[in-house]
């Protein structure tokens, strides 16, 4: 089973060579720390950031310089900075190649919700709505299960949505997994977990191949 920072770990595999990729708030903060060191990737932030890099060592924080989430960040040689118009145009303009969210919960046809919990008081959707509106490539980081141990992979989403039939591929502390036509695409499972373990936690459908690897650590 993985971990937080093992869930980033296997999404940095997604992170292609020349790529410009928005980071989400929570587990897709900490994609950057762990891209290969051999390519070169641009990361987004939706507060006007282009050029991120890993989260800097303690001692080394800039107050001055954060992501969408205000955590403090590090960033690279040639990184810049500019208004949210600009950050939303990069967006809304299909600039970014990958995009990696959270979510609370997503359906077995790619629609997710992770923006509002009924009840609780948000500050407002923010750039999500725009991110999913946009984006052809979008990766979920996120738990297969939620604290009360209830599948948070659907069939269909109870929270209120975010966007419709937009996410590809999820990747949670048990499995990597594939939206298609006719579910969720069982592609790898996390070291030490079985395939039974996957289905018994998935409330959509979920299609398993004859042989489903278990990812490389």
């Amino acid at each position: 089973m993985l971990d937080k920072k093992g869930i980033a770990k296997r999404i940095a595999r997604e992170v292609k060579d020349g790529f410009y990729v928005n980071l989400g708030i929570g587990i897709p903060t900490l994609v950057a720390n762990y891209v290969r060191e051999d390519i070169e990737v641009e990361f987004q932030s939706e507060n006007g950031v282009l050029g991120m890099g890993p989260f800097p060592f303690e001692g080394e924080e800039d107050p001055d310089i954060i992501n969408a989430g205000k955590q403090t960040i590090t960033t690279l040689p040639g990184a810049s900075f500019f208004d949210s118009a600009t950050s939303f145009a990069m967006i809304r303009g299909q600039h970014v190649d990958l995009t990696i969210l959270g979510a609370m919960e997503v359906s077995d046809n790619g629609d997710i919700a992770n923006w509002k919990i009924p009840g609780k008081m948000v500050k407002g959707m923010g750039g999500a709505m725009d991110l999913v509106a946009s984006a052809d490539n979008i990766i979920v980081a996120m738990m297969h299960t939620n604290k009360a141990g209830e599948s948070k992979l659907l069939e269909s989403c109870t929270l209120p949505l975010t966007g419709v039939q937009c996410v590809r591929k999820i990747v949670t502390n048990l499995a990597v997994l594939e939206v298609t036509e006719k579910g969720f695409l069982l592609l790898e499972r996390a070291p030490g977990v079985s395939v039974e373990e996957i289905r018994s936690a998935t409330k959509g459908r979920l299609v398993v191949p004859e042989e489903v690897p278990e990812m490389p650590v």
